[in-house]
């Protein structure tokens, strides 16, 4: 049995699971069938074990710990047994992948030892735990080495393909910097650990002793002593989990100013004097990111963590992984050379504080950013590369071209906490970027501020799918405007555009041609009639029409938007791309399918000549040129041009981002009409499991997932899965949009199509009319989908 909680086998595994992924990279397991908890030396045991790492899953029962070790796909395990368990439980386990190594805890270290020692996981065999500890740290050590992020600017590039991770982990180290932490950030994280983590009485006590002693030792002694915090870091800045980098903000300023402190004192008098040297980093690269590192040669690559590195070149290799089990990792022998004289990132010496003095550390502060000089086989061990770095100065001219331009997409004129709150909502890290607004409102001085506030944090919420609580804001925003600006100013314009937003998004368009048509009022009241925001609202107003179905008015606003932005921008403006899309879009649904796809192709081409090739607006264009493809029959060509937005959504944009699920809906929308319905069942799970992690359960977004999953299981005549998904869609709609959203109506005709396939023509008669006595309230008579739901109704009658 699983000893660690009274939960069932299953409860545990999904109790604990999360809580494994969320701290560590490494996994212990200790297997027994005579452990008890109120052993006294199992206790001893395992107070040891909880020293070096976070959790121990204690298991009595073989098969029980087996099924457990099969659900940690993506964490490697250490196992720990007794030698007679272990001597019938080896040869079993010994394969699984994600065992990374086995000790045995036993009575007879030299019985045990005669056939432990014929199988290579087998590490130690042992009857000291002091000793398994010992090993076991060094096992850990080296994959924290191991799992450090990072990332890869090729020299030569356009510097406008960055990375994600590169310019996010910049831009977040930047803002970090910036802010005046308090005593109250460091509860804060400590109340998020103690909410997520703290288990046991070990775990409790760790957390206490830094709140309790933060101030009484210093950073790096933190850093290199507390392992909890290493690992948390480390992983949140791997995945850039918002919520994790913005509590432990306080102690990435403190440790950062403690290595440029140390820094200061060990290389200030020196800095015209002092002759290179070099430092060392062994460890094991992912095939795909060593074959990254190799074709980034001059270029520039960074360590999106704090790094750790060596003087001693011996003690360095012994954390290259050698023989391992996985031939997917590249052992690898990091050779810094740093130029004192030159250099200027922070890096200093912390032998005299690290827990492990023996390994005479240099640690650089996060995101050191270093020159790949040479990636070669190291003389005497092809088995390990040897790869040669040097660190870069602020003087290096390519990555002062690479600085400017990240700064310039990143909210320049915003700063500290405001500003990260920008940055954590660009990559859909909505839920921390509302606490941070939420925090900001009330302490906000001025009512101006507060304004901008409010209307940020309406879009927040509008990206969440909470519409009216989006309007809400928006409209606070707009009555704070109105207190302390004339009516006729630009913010105020702005306010009813993102009211109307929220309206069309609720469904409810009359209300957004209404406030769209406000601010068009206003601003052409106050800025020349060839203004871009005058424009800007021809666009909206457009859109609102387009969802009314009158797709003529729509086509009209947006060639009046494009006559406009013509007389005052540049040809090859990414808002005049804009309109061009927007224009295919109305040919489209007026079923002009060649106009559309010339519209969306000039779109794009006006793109590829103003914006990075893989900006997400390209991807967009390439997404529209699929739709088009699609209307006119040519599914393969469909299939190719949402590939390529896909492709470009994954560079430029976080992997969980809802852009990146919007493509792989796409995607299996062309696999269904090519008739390859597991392809596109496929593509629409993907695309659910990224929504459901970055977007609230009930979002209007997760419900459209469902709804193309019911259809992938219609068309493979698995009527019962496709009405559990339809109903299920549904139900997100009635809980996140008006009762009469053409999206509930949609639903409910998808269900009546559903009873409709399985022959109950009586129900599917009652789904269909209440999908018409909806549509008929919110759209126009003429509307297509209106006329298609009538149908719909009056074939299942005819078939009674």
């Amino acid at each position: 049995m699983f000893e660690q909680t009274p939960a069932t086998f299953q409860q545990a595994n999904e109790l604990n699971r999360i809580k494994i992924e969320e701290t560590q990279d490494v996994s212990v397991i200790w297997l027994d069938t005579h452990i008890h908890s109120s052993n006294p030396d199992y206790q001893n045991a395992i107070t040891h074990l909880q020293h070096i790492v976070n959790d121990i899953y204690t298991f009595t029962d073989n098969d029980e710990c087996i099924d457990f070790i099969l659900t940690l796909a993506d964490t490697d395990v250490c196992l720990i047994t007794s030698g007679s368990v272990g001597q019938r439980l080896v040869p079993c386990v010994h394969d699984i992948s994600n065992i990374d190594s086995i000790f045995i805890f036993c009575d007879d270290q030299n019985r045990h030892e005669q056939w432990g020692g014929k199988w290579c996981k087998v590490k130690s065999v042992s009857i000291d735990i002091i000793q398994i500890c010992e090993q076991l740290t060094k096992i850990i050590r080296r994959y924290e080495l191991t799992t450090i992020p990072m990332s890869f600017v090729q020299s030569g590039k356009r510097l406008d393909r960055l990375e994600p991770s590169f310019m996010y982990t910049k831009i977040i180290k930047e803002i970090l910097l910036t802010i005046q932490f308090k005593d109250k950030h460091i509860r804060q994280f400590v109340k998020y650990c103690c909410d997520n983590f703290v288990d046991t009485e070990v775990d409790r006590k760790k957390v206490k002793q830094l709140e309790d002693e933060y101030h009484q030792h210093t950073p790096i002694w933190w850093y290199t002593t507390q392992r909890f915090l290493y690992g948390m870091l480390n992983r949140a800045l791997r995945v850039m989990d918002g919520e994790v980098i913005t509590l432990m903000g306080f102690f990435i300023s403190d440790l950062h100013r403690h290595i440029e402190e140390l820094h200061k004192l060990q290389f200030g008098d020196a800095s015209t004097t002092a002759k290179c040297f070099s430092v060392y980093r062994g460890q094991g690269l992912m095939k795909k990111d060593f074959d990254q590192l190799v074709a980034t040669k001059a270029g520039l690559m960074s360590f999106n963590n704090f790094l750790s590195t060596s003087e001693n070149r011996n003690a360095s290799l012994m954390f290259t992984p050698g023989n391992g089990k996985n031939s997917d990792v590249i052992s690898v022998l990091f050779v810094i050379t740093i130029d004192p004289k030159q250099s200027t990132a922070s890096f200093a010496s912390v032998r005299h504080i690290s827990q492990f003095p023996e390994e005479e550390e240099v640690l650089f502060s996060m995101h050191s950013i270093f020159r790949i000089r040479d990636v070669k086989p190291m003389d005497g061990n092809e088995k390990v590369y040897e790869v040669a770095l040097s660190l870069t100065s602020d003087n290096d001219k390519e990555l002062m071209v690479l600085t400017e331009q990240i700064r310039k997409e990143s909210f320049p004129n915003a700063e500290g906490w405001s500003r990260l709150s920008l940055v954590l909502a660009d990559i859909a890290q909505l839920d921390i970027a509302e606490r941070i607004c939420r925090v900001l409102i009330d302490e906000t001085p001025s009512e101006d501020s507060a304004t901008h506030v409010y209307n940020r944090l309406g879009k927040i919420k509008r990206q969440k799918g909470e519409y009216e609580e989006a309007i809400t804001l928006f409209r606070k925003s707009l009555e704070l405007h109105l207190m302390s600006s004339s009516q006729n100013h630009q913010d105020v314009a702005g306010s009813y555009n993102n009211i109307g937003a929220a309206y069309s998004d609720m469904g409810d368009y009359p209300k957004a041609l209404s406030s769209h048509e406000q601010a068009l009022k206003i601003r052409q009241q106050s800025l020349p009639r060839n203004h871009p925001d005058v424009a800007g609202s021809y666009n909206n107003i457009g859109n609102a029409y387009s969802d009314m179905g009158d797709y003529p008015k729509a086509l009209s606003s947006y060639e009046q938007a494009l006559k406009i932005q013509l007389q005052s921008l540049p040809p090859n403006h990414p808002d005049v791309a804009s309109s061009y899309n927007n224009i295919g879009n109305a040919y489209s649904d007026m079923g002009d399918y060649p106009k559309a796809l010339s519209s969306h192709e000039q779109a794009l081409k006006i793109q590829l000549q103003s914006l990075p090739p893989n900006h997400p607006d390209v991807a967009s264009s390439y997404n529209n040129i699929g739709t088009a493809y699609s209307d006119m029959g040519d599914y393969p060509k469909a299939l190719s041009s949402y590939e390529q937005a896909l492709k470009i959504r994954q560079q430029s944009l976080p992997p969980n981002h809802p852009d990146v699920a919007s493509s792989y809906n796409n995607i299996g929308n062309a696999y269904r009409n090519m008739g390859d319905y597991p392809k596109a069942l496929s593509s629409h799970e993907q695309a659910l499991k990224i929504k459901l992690q970055s977007l609230p359960p009930n979002h209007p977004d997760v419900a459209s997932s469902y709804n193309n999953i019911g259809n992938a299981y219609s068309d493979m005549g698995d009527y019962p899965k496709a009405l559990s998904s339809h109903e299920q869609a549904l139900k997100i709609r009635q809980q996140s949009l008006p009762p009469n959203h053409p999206d509930v109506a949609s639903s409910y005709n998808n269900i009546g199509n559903t009873y409709s396939d399985m022959g109950d023509q009586r129900t599917a008669v009652l789904f269909y009319t209440n999908a018409v006595q909806i549509a008929q309230k919110v759209l126009p008579s003429t509307h297509p989908h209106l006329q298609l739901i009538k149908r719909n109704l009056e074939r299942a009658k005819q078939n009674l």
